[in-house]
């Protein structure tokens, strides 16, 4: 059993040039316990902070009182049972710990779990991630607010994920303390490309289906994505206290759909909180740990990252081999710059310092990079003297499949415009552009996107994020042109097309969709695709009163209001996921 000591400390809050030779002037133990301090004693000031000695942990809490000058520092002394895993995961009895408020606590590697949440857009995604927590005391009750993890404006007043974002959490499951790191992911079919992103660096997802819509185009779409990087799934039927929930019906979709075994399907509520500790213990119990590989050179895989305007760009990784430490001098494989790690942490979801990570860890590296080029997601980190043999696979370039002109209002603005799509671009690696001219509007760029919603909402980040003033032409896709000498263009605006003389034929991109529908809106729609120049390719019923109907039509006739006429001809009920086919 662990034995638990109460030390008081205090602490000088201010020291002058007579008092720089203070010392610590109220020491008083309640036993015999010994430590020794390796830092400053301010450093119990914060919460995370803890101190290892050969028999006794210190974990601290820092208490400010103001009288007298001085501030008062609660620390408990616990002292861990002989033969206790790393960490002491499972061997401590501190009530601190086991309210998980300690998040930077050690545990080996087989204790480590990485898992995404996978759903279509919602479902419940964003509000399940915010019971996971508060559940796990990863955010204090005072601090907790809804869509938690979307911490962009246009996410809260969308109602919608555009980021993938990723948390830390620590979750007791049989007396053993178990790391949990979430990476919380989009639901709308024009960010997929961010949802690959987080399940390369995942072993499990949740997938979340709404109890009482089933199974949409987008969780297909999302399964897919998992099973190709071989994840351990968690079916969770979610909005099970809705009257209109059917969760055996629901569960029989699934399993004809996907070949997922729903036998041991979680039913849960996010809302309302139900079956939340049911979740965290599937986790634990069905999602494989990383693999031990933390003796092997550095290689952590770049997930995400953003520009920071003091400290360069913030890079987001997985390590998937060896260790990284504060101070190491590290390389970018791709880019083949080196910089030195001034800080490193974990996201809880706040950034949290830590001095090291290991393999199977998610965390976040500021080295004071300032080109954005420099660390591309999808890049692998190694250290620089031990450099590793082969970089990661990295991701799938994103194909752009809808583009537009961006101009700024003040053609003096056009510097801060490619500054800022740069910096943009870092954070979001599937918008492409390049420098433009038109004669009304002057110099400007045009710009590639993954659909509609994605244009949209970089459009809106520009200007808000930015502060710049924009102009935005119709959008439009790429053409290929064959000309007679054999040559092929690529034009995406008609300015651009070689002289009629000059062209043999003319080919536009075409794109698969499935639309999935209560079967009273068949007709409805496939008038709709039919209209749009759509070639019919197949239909099967998916259960007893909902089909699948495939069709291959034009990107142009998609660009404009299809989604929307989609939506109205079957009152909301239809959903659609499309692939580029050439």
């Amino acid at each position: 059993m662990a034995a638990t000591n109460i030390c008081r400390l205090t602490i000088p809050l201010s020291v002058n040039t007579q008092q720089q030779n203070s010392q610590i002037h109220t020491k008083n133990f309640s036993s015999s316990s010994s430590f020794s301090f390796s830092c400053k004693p301010t450093s119990f000031l914060h919460s995370s902070s803890s101190i290892t000695t050969s028999s006794t942990t210190l974990f601290s809490e820092g208490r400010k009182r103001h009288d007298n000058g001085l501030i008062v520092c609660k620390a408990v002394t616990t002292t861990t049972a002989a033969g206790a895993g790393a960490g002491g995961g499972g061997g401590t009895q501190s009530k601190d710990i086991d309210a998980g408020q300690d998040r930077l606590l050690k545990v080996p590697i087989s204790n480590i779990r990485n898992f995404s949440i996978i759903a279509h857009i919602d479902h419940g995604k964003s509000t399940l991630a915010d019971k996971l927590l508060q559940v796990t005391g990863t955010v204090p009750k005072r601090e907790m607010k809804e869509q938690f993890l979307d911490n962009m404006d246009l996410e809260r007043e969308r109602g919608i994920t555009i980021k993938l974002q990723a948390a830390r959490m620590r979750y007791v499951f049989e007396n053993e303390a178990y790391c949990l790191n979430l990476i919380d992911t989009p639901g709308h079919v024009d960010f997929s490309y961010e949802v690959s992103r987080s399940l390369a660096a995942c072993e499990g997802a949740l997938l979340v289906v709404d109890a009482s819509q089933g199974v949409e185009a987008q969780t297909l779409a999302n399964v897919y994505l998992a099973m190709e990087n071989n994840l351990e799934i968690i079916v969770v039927l979610n909005k099970i206290d809705l009257p209109g929930a059917e969760p055996d019906r629901v569960s029989q979709e699934i399993e004809e759909l996907l070949g997922l075994d729903c036998t041991d399907v979680i039913h849960c509520s996010a809302k309302e909180g139900i079956g939340i500790n049911e979740i965290l213990d599937a986790i634990v119990k069905k999602v494989p740990p990383p693999p031990e590989t933390a003796e092997k050179p550095l290689r952590a895989l770049i997930f995400d990252s953003y520009y920071d305007s003091y400290r360069g760009v913030i890079v987001y990784f997985r390590v998937i081999d060896g260790t990284i430490r504060k101070g190491d001098r590290v390389q970018f494989m791709a880019s083949g710059k080196d910089y030195y790690a001034d800080e490193i942490g974990v996201l809880s979801p706040k950034q949290l310092q830590v001095d090291e990570l290991y393999a199977g860890e998610v965390g976040y590296l500021s080295a004071s990079i300032r080109s954005v080029a420099d660390a591309r997601v999808g890049d692998t980190i190694t250290q620089y003297g031990k450099k590793a043999a082969n970089s990661l696979p990295g991701y799938k370039e994103a194909t752009p499949m809808v583009f537009c002109g961006l101009f700024p209002v003040d053609a003096d603005q056009f510097p801060e415009l490619r500054d800022a799509l740069e910096k943009l671009q870092l954070n979001d690696a599937a918008l492409k552009f390049e420098p433009e001219t038109s004669s009304a509007m002057g110099f400007g760029f045009r710009c590639g996107f993954l659909g509609l919603l994605h244009m949209e909402i970089v459009q809106e980040r520009l200007e808000r994020e930015y502060n710049l003033n924009l102009i935005t032409t119709a959008p439009s896709v790429v053409y290929r042109v064959n000309c007679l000498n054999g040559d092929s263009v690529e034009c995406s605006n008609p300015s651009a097309l070689p002289d009629p003389g000059k062209r043999k034929s003319l080919e536009e991109p075409y794109v698969k969709i499935e639309l999935l529908t209560p079967k009273e809106y068949i007709g409805s729609l496939m008038e709709l695709t039919q209209d749009r120049r759509g070639e019919f390719k197949e239909m099967k019923y998916v259960t007893e009163n909902r089909a699948s109907i495939i069709y291959e039509l034009p990107l142009a006739e998609m660009v404009g209001d299809f989604f929307d006429q989609l939506k109205s001809r079957s009152k909301g009920y239809a959903s659609m996921e499309y692939s580029f086919v050439g």
